[in-house]
């Protein structure tokens, strides 16, 4: 079994090492600021403009349980850091579970993943129809009209991925800079007209304990997108530099405008109003500085969704290559057009994400965005709570004693993870069981059809070397055969 198990790891190195070499100079086109903005775009979609309402009643308990989420993140974050210094693998979360643990949880892993995010772009597309529509009254509430508004940005940023990881990464650049450049002046302003006293939690909010819980409950999914420097890994300059470092900052980045603005928004605006509050931002904007801010606010968080589904939709085409070259996936997810993109994969999803978005429209915007994230909200942590574990597994596999902090760390981001898990809800855990359990049959299939390839290939080389030996040993045969008739022949 060691000697099984090691074979199996030295395979995997070579797989490892042909897919990196096969990746030319020229592809490597992304650099610190594009892998960071990937991070900070990612993270930082719609959800950010929502969470000042729903933790209002919590008040500064609620800013305690953004510290407590942020630094759940960094400890994530700091897993990629490290496995990435190792070895900066593309498709990080799924190629380091593998590595660590195998092919079957690998493609779990891989699987859910990928699932969760192909819904959970269209969940996005969503959250961008929504605040678009916001700014043109009259028609917003038309669900057909939302959903052709959410197509729209669906298949107008696979276009633009299709166009290449370079088109890709330079949207990413710009739209992150559009949406943190308002944020940042929100949260400056707000905090010079902050008011503590509007941060006392209300009389239902119970305990300390249980109000911060609810807030880290709250808060911990808009850090999901920690991972997303390590997907593309091939195509990141100097990648073992590069990515740790975009990993890190772009988390501290987001985590400072959080809860910069977060803290902004609640000690402008009174908990009651905000709590009732559709648009939060806004409403701060609007006692800031005017109603007019209300269409800048609305216009930030559209670049946002745009910015957001754009890295996403990148994710979505890059993450399957490195599984598919592994054989856990079908061929297809491979595939590269001469500019380096998935098409095949870009346009597999995007019509996922159109099917469910135009089988949903009709139960409104927010039922729509609620079931999808429904299935996808553990996807992510599922990823990063394997991670966890495969630091812990790849340091001491390679003859190396890891060093007591870096294991207390590791442990710690694997513990904020399953506390993230549990404490999820019955509901999701059961939704993210069913979609593990929907990809094991393709699991199944991806292994016979490698197996019987490998039994094809055997019986072909058994076959050729047969054939081989014949010819050497025919010859012989046949002057053994003459030297014995022209014996027989001589004898009288």
């Amino acid at each position: 079994m060691p000697a099984n198990r090691e074979a199996a790891s030295c395979a995997r190195a070579s797989q490892r090492e042909r897919s990196l070499s096969g990746m030319k100079a020229t592809t490597r086109q992304l650099g610190l600021v594009m892998a960071t903005t990937l991070v900070v775009g990612n993270m930082i979609g719609s959800g950010v403009f929502l969470l000042p309402a729903t933790l209002a009643p919590f008040g500064a308990f609620s800013l305690v349980g953004w510290v407590v989420s942020a630094v759940g993140a960094l400890l994530v974050a700091g897993v990629f850091y490290r496995l990435t210094r190792r070895m900066p693998l593309a498709s990080g979360p799924y190629a380091y579970t593998r590595e660590a643990f195998g092919d079957c949880v690998g493609f779990l892993v891989a699987w859910m993943y990928w699932v969760g995010v192909v819904i959970g772009n269209a969940a996005i597309a969503v959250a961008f129809a929504g605040y678009f529509l916001a700014m043109i009254p009259g028609i917003g509430t038309q669900p057909l009209v939302s959903a052709l508004v959410a197509l729209a940005a669906i298949w107008s940023l696979t276009a633009v991925n299709l166009g290449g990881i370079r088109s890709a990464a330079a949207v990413q650049v710009v739209t992150t800079v559009l949406k943190v450049a308002p944020l940042l002046v929100l949260a400056i302003f707000g905090l010079a007209h902050f008011d503590p006293q509007l941060l006392v939690a209300g009389s239902q909010t119970g305990t300390p304990l249980h109000a911060i819980n609810v807030s880290v409950a709250a808060t911990l999914f808009a850090f999901l997108g920690v991972e997303c420097a390590t997907i593309p890994a091939g195509h990141v300059r100097d990648p073992a530099r590069t990515i740790p470092r975009a990993t890190l900052l772009g988390t501290v980045i987001a985590a400072v405008l959080y809860i910069a603005c977060t803290a902004a928004v609640m000690g402008v605006v009174p908990a009651a109003q905000l709590a009732t509050s559709q648009a939060p931002f806004a409403l701060a904007g609007t006692l800031l500085w005017g109603s007019w801010t209300g269409w800048l606010i609305a216009g930030a968080a559209t670049i946002s969704c745009f910015g957001a589904l754009n890295g996403w939709i990148l994710i979505v085409g890059q993450f399957p290559q490195a599984v598919a070259r592994d054989g856990l996936l079908p061929g297809v997810f491979a595939r590269e057009s001469g500019r380096g993109a998935p098409v095949a994969t870009l346009l597999i999803a995007g019509v996922v994400d159109s099917v469910l978005v135009l089988a949903n429209y009709s139960h409104g915007l927010v039922a729509m965005f609620t079931f999808l994230l429904l299935l996808t909200a553990l996807s992510g942590v599922f990823a990063y709570l394997f991670s966890a574990l495969a630091e812990i597994v790849l340091a001491q596999r390679n003859g190396q004693r890891m060093r007591w902090r870096n294991l207390g760390l590791a442990l710690a981001a694997f513990a904020f993870t399953m506390w993230a898990t549990l404490g999820a809800g019955q509901e999701i855990v059961y939704w993210t069981f069913a979609l593990m359990l929907i990809g094991l049959p393709l699991y199944v299939w991806q292994v016979y059809k490698a197996q019987q390839v490998s039994t094809l290939g055997s019986e072909v080389a058994s076959s050729k070397i047969r054939a081989a030996r014949e010819r050497v040993l025919d010859p012989l045969h046949g002057s053994r055969r003459a030297a014995s008739s022209t014996t027989v022949e001589s004898t009288p």
